[in-house]
């Protein structure tokens, strides 16, 4: 499976980012931008859910721990907002062993903290 399978869902959840960074710019909180993108996927009918419960599996067993990404997009698509002013290894990782942990296949890093665009980068297990 690879990013190619969702390209539309891509190309929508960015095209809402990158509307939200048209308005808003860079220095607010990544609360403010969390804000407004669930405004923007709701206008472009964009299915999400915000900070769902996704059970986290180790060996095949469920832990009691969970975690909650920022959204998830059509059911299937993780997406990590930063409002940072540069997004690291680190930050991949974290996408990465979610994607591991929860089973789901494509996160989105999004970062609205860097000047002068947006970032989006396709996570793909």
């Amino acid at each position: 499976m690879n990013g190619f399978w969702f390209r539309e869902e891509c190309y929508q959840i960015q095209g809402a980012v990158f509307d939200v960074y048209r308005e808003m710019g860079c220095g607010f909180l990544e609360s403010v931008y969390q804000e407004c993108l669930e405004k923007e996927l709701s206008k472009r009918s964009i299915p999400f859910v915000v900070h769902q419960k996704l059970t986290l599996c180790y060996k095949g067993e469920s832990l009691q721990q969970t975690y909650m990404p920022d959204f998830v997009c059509h059911d299937s698509i993780i997406v990590e907002l930063k409002a940072l002013s540069v997004t690291t290894g680190v930050h991949k990782a974290q996408v990465l062993n979610y994607l591991k942990a929860t089973g789901m296949h494509l996160g989105l890093l999004v970062n609205v903290g860097c000047h002068p665009k947006a970032t989006v980068q396709q996570i793909v297990l």
